[in-house]
């Protein structure tokens, strides 16, 4: 039986990182496709988060109580945040549901049940926010209303306007539904971090995440001069909707449950500056593997084109497909026929690249059930002044090693 103390202090050094692997190896395709996504799993919500006014924190996990979950495409049937990174201009959002819908389905039909317009201004059932709030060095800034322009706090819920939002700079859309109970592990957002504008995120089994964006090359005669981490390097992820209620990016991995398994999922992402026109999709969860910060690479990538307006994005069937494309065909409508969405992706297979696909293991995690024995509530605080990093669609905490390190920890403290 591992100490607490030892996994607190591995969990905390783990860091959330965007690996660059898949583009050593990929080719470019119209559409990818993970089939099989869910598995039977767990991961640990965070159940104390607090900022400290001299910079530090104190956050908890009970490691003796995890959330455990199963099912087709779980995590990802919980409540998700959509988080976009410049250089990027949203023009359209939508999330859509429907009860039943397999890959290549022709009967049944989709309803779309949040929308965003930056033309027309309007947004419903969508709520903008950032980490733009009160900064604490070990939290992070946090996560609050932000203005017109996607990157300044503003003091009530505002529509993101029509803007492009710069290299290295992040906003998220949650759901329009405030969190109506206080923070708490019973209440209906879990526990989350005093003075944030909590929100829900989007849920559902069956569900698509659309997007028309515009994602010009950066060149910024500040960017050019400053190159940062994320310079030109844009991109489109999910994230389990309670990960940055708590902390996106923290100095301590007690204040996320990211490290743990919640998941991520990098719909659009550019890996690295030298394959800037390139977006790969990858996921962050323990579906077979114990590599968190590499995560589920698809080595395949779709081409960015960044003089023209894209439209596409990630559908998640109740077959278990989760199918990333870019289409022009892409469509906003209220409701959306099946064999519309199927037509958009089946017309794609003519096109270079062709369809990648990717199985998943079907796979059971051990030692779901808690046990008895020796304590296991994981707690710490962090002082460090490191700077926080904004690199890839992740929280940034150690090395690719280190996240093995702590899921074969995690299992041995169960």
């Amino acid at each position: 039986m591992i100490s607490s103390t030892l996994f607190t202090i591995l969990s905390s050094l783990v860091i959330q990182v965007a690996s660059d692997d898949s583009s050593k190896y990929s080719s470019e395709a119209s559409f990818v496709q993970f089939d099989q996504l869910g598995f039977s799993g767990r991961y640990f919500p965070v159940t104390e988060v607090e900022a400290l006014s001299d910079g530090n924190c104190t956050c908890s996990k009970d490691l003796d109580n995890p959330l455990i979950f199963n099912g087709t495409n779980s995590p990802f049937n919980e409540e998700l945040s959509v988080h976009l990174r410049g250089p990027m201009n949203l023009r359209k959002f939508a999330w859509y549901v429907a009860d039943e819908y397999e890959y290549g389905s022709t009967s049944g039909s989709w309803t779309r049940a949040a929308y965003y317009d930056s033309e027309a201004g309007t947004a419903d059932n969508v709520t903008f926010l950032g980490n733009v709030g009160a900064n604490n060095t070990c939290l992070g800034n946090a996560l609050n209303y932000v203005s017109e322009d996607g990157v300044t706090e503003a003091s009530e819920s505002t529509v993101l306007g029509n803007i492009t939002v710069p290299s290295n700079e992040e906003f998220a859309i949650y759901s329009g539904t405030k969190c109506s109970d206080p923070s708490s592990l019973d209440g209906d957002c879990g526990v989350y971090r005093d003075g944030i504008d909590a929100y829900h995120g989007f849920p559902g089994t069956v569900k698509a995440f659309l997007f028309e964006f515009w994602s010009p090359s950066d060149l910024s005669e500040e960017s050019l001069k400053n190159k940062t981490w994320n310079y030109d390097m844009p991109g489109i992820w999910l994230l389990n909707a309670e990960i940055p209620r708590t902390a996106q990016y923290p100095l301590n991995g007690n204040c996320s449950a990211w490290n743990t398994g919640a998941g991520e999922f990098d719909i659009f992402e550019v890996m690295n500056v030298t394959e800037r026109n390139h977006f790969y999709t990858t996921i962050h969860d323990y579906q077979g593997i114990e590599d968190l910060g590499t995560g589920i690479e698809m080595y395949a990538y779709l081409e960015r084109t960044p003089e023209s307006v894209m439209r596409g994005g990630l559908v998640l069937g109740s077959d278990g497909t989760a199918t990333v494309f870019l289409s022009n065909s892409t469509t906003f409508n209220e409701t959306i026929d099946s064999s519309d969405l199927s037509s958009w992706i089946s017309s794609l297979k003519g096109e270079d690249g062709g369809e990648h696909s990717q199985e998943l293991p079907s796979i059971t995690l051990g030692a779901l059930e808690s046990t008895s024995g020796s304590s296991s509530t994981a707690t710490g605080s962090s002082s460090s002044s490191s700077s926080k990093s904004k690199g890839g669609a992740a929280v940034v905490q150690a090395s690719n090693w280190l996240s093995s390190v702590l899921f074969i920890l995690g299992a041995m403290v169960l």
